[in-house]
């Protein structure tokens, strides 16, 4: 079996969920698994254990995490010399004609863009799937059975398993879905899987010296109880499964003694208990380390011990939105109290560059809000100036700014890409030259923003301004949201090299269709051929609560049933 990651090397070998694939593959007595990654100019796509091109493989399973990787996986299958549309290939599975079966977080999120290319969709975690699907496989294969009747037989007998063939999809004259029909006896929805109790925490398998985090990493659990409202991975890992200290420990214990630098993915969710007791477990072996972010009000004095021993010197805290007010539209539940507190506690442990993480163009979003966010930033500078005098040194400010894109399963998988008011942009919804400008408004707005927050933060001593270019976004923004209808485009983009909008244009696609326009409460979406457990109506009711800036509990899993996934008929 070939596995695909389509990036480059560093990246995929930093990927743990990439790493568990590759294990749970070559854990099967029956299967050799090699990977393939994109490769740099001037390579051939061979596999990097044996060399070996991609037509010698009858399997080619791929782990995709992002929208922007679509393209590259095309790119991919092209390169080996295989049909990237699976309507296109032999039916017959075999090398040459391999079954194409894609996974990950973005397949599970919205499988439409990359339907075309793939024969069977992995929806939920690998760990509930693959042995299954593997075994199925391995008979279905020795006998022969053609590519039809292997997609019938794991669409209607495994959980999990998509197969996108066996879908039909009719659309509107605006783009939107009209209809979703499944072939008779196939399942009118796919239902996503997700694994048991498991002895240790998900850690790393490889490692390498290239990896562009290099370091042992473990998961401290799936998912994230807080609600966020506009957070794939809160919403799609429900419910969410915080791992027990003793599952979090025994994943560590697996660290090789000549690794020292650990990262801990998932530590914006972890009780400050369980950081506590991992922050001596890792101070006893000497180890350092490392992390993507802090939540801002989880931040401990152990864990702090920690980071000071390790030597860390970066660290990143994520208001996400701008004001205290987006905030609460938003549902994160931070104040600039919060957020002050933390970057002093953070630079009084040695961190000399502090990160904040916002984005813009949120529901609702305004100038009073960014301008709140220049005094928050000041503010914090005026808090670190006495730290950095009494060092000797001052501490580096990087404000990140990027643009909101709106995702699948969330409540704001209904909003205009750019914070445009959908109400102005639903007005406009049938005149294509206004979608154009629409398009066009989006990027506007969201590069006036920029602007405005590069005035009110101009003098401050320190600071970096590092912002995306919401033009480059806009990809991003339709694949989020995509259909099937997408193959077409990913695969001018990947085999003809042509730019986006020429792409889109030339198959009579318009970014403002998926990315600027706005959904409706009764909309079907392509996602929808999936089942997350999650009730669209709380979705919408979700969505109405932010613009209202109205709060949200956190889960409790053990009373909760709002969202539909812990509901008692869904206990099996």
């Amino acid at each position: 079996m070939a596995l695909f990651y389509p990036n480059s090397y560093p990246v995929a070998v930093s990927n743990l969920g990439f790493q568990l694939v590759y294990s749970l593959l070559n854990m099967q007595d029956r299967i050799v698994c090699e990977r393939f990654v994109y490769p740099i100019a001037g390579e051939f796509l061979r596999s990097l254990e044996s060399n070996r091109p991609l037509t010698d493989f009858p399997f080619v399973f791929g782990s995709v995490s992002f929208e922007e990787d679509y393209p590259r996986l095309v790119a991919m299958l092209a390169a080996g010399r295989t049909e990237p549309a699976a309507k296109s290939r032999s039916s017959r599975i075999g090398p040459g004609s391999p079954l194409v079966v894609l996974g990950g977080v973005a397949v599970f999120m919205n499988p439409e863009p990359l339907a075309s290319f793939a024969d069977i969709m992995v929806i939920g975690e690998a760990e509930a799937v693959l042995p299954d699907l593997l075994d199925q496989l391995a008979v279905l294969y020795e006998k022969k059975a053609l590519r039809n009747e292997v997609l019938r037989r794991i669409a209607c007998s495994l959980p999990g398993c998509y197969a996108p063939a066996l879908y039909d999809f009719d659309f509107g004259e605006n783009g939107e879905v009209v209809a979703i029909r499944s072939e008779t006896g196939i399942p009118a929805r796919v239902r996503k899987v997700v694994a048991g109790r498991m002895e240790r925490a998900a850690h790393s398998r490889l490692l390498s010296p290239e990896a562009e985090l290099g370091m042992f990493m473990t998961e401290l659990g799936r998912g994230c109880s807080r609600g966020c409202r506009f957070c794939a991975a809160g919403f799609i890992y429900r419910p969410p499964r915080l791992w027990s200290v003793d599952q979090v420990l025994s994943g560590l214990a697996q660290r090789p003694p000549d690794i020292d630098r650990v990262g801990l993915l998932g530590m914006e969710m972890a009780a400050s208990g369980t950081l506590d007791a991992i922050s001596a477990f890792l101070q006893d072996r000497s180890c350092r380390l490392s992390f993507s972010s802090l939540r801002a009000d989880r931040i401990s004095g152990a864990l702090l011990s920690l980071l000071s021993r390790s030597g860390l010197k970066s660290a990143a805290i994520a208001p996400d939105g701008a004001s205290e007010r987006l905030r609460r539209v938003i549902n994160k539940g931070l104040t600039e109290k919060d957020l002050l507190t933390a970057a002093v506690r953070l630079v009084e442990a040695g961190i000399l560059h502090l990160k904040l993480y916002v984005m813009i163009g949120l529901p609702t979003e305004t100038d009073e809000d960014l301008h709140e966010l220049a005094v928050l930033v000041r503010r914090l500078r005026e808090a670190l100036l006495p730290l950095g005098r009494g060092r000797g040194r001052m501490s580096e400010l990087t404000l990140s700014v990027n643009s909101f894109v709106p995702k699948p399963w969330t409540p704001f998988q209904y909003v205009p890409f750019g914070g445009l008011d959908p109400e102005a942009a639903a007005g406009q919804r049938d005149e294509a030259a206004a979608g154009q400008r629409d398009e066009a408004a989006a990027v506007g707005a969201l590069k006036r923003k920029i602007r405005y927050l590069r005035r009110e933060l101009s003098g401050v001593a320190n600071l970096r301004i590092k912002v995306d270019r919401p033009e480059r976004i806009v990809p991003q923004a339709v694949f989020a949201r995509g259909d099937r209808r997408l193959g077409r485009v990913l695969t001018d983009l990947a085999v003809h090299g042509l730019p986006f909008g020429r792409a889109m244009k030339k198959n009579g696609l318009s970014p403002w269709s998926y990315a600027v326009r706005p959904r409706g409460r009764e909309e079907i979406f392509p996602w929808d051929v999936l089942d997350h457990g999650i009730r669209k109506e709380y979705l919408w009711q979700e969505y109405r609560r932010g613009l209202k800036a109205a709060g949200t509990k956190p889960c409790d899993t053990a009373k909760c049933r709002r969202c539909g996934v812990c509901n008692e008929s869904r206990s099996a």
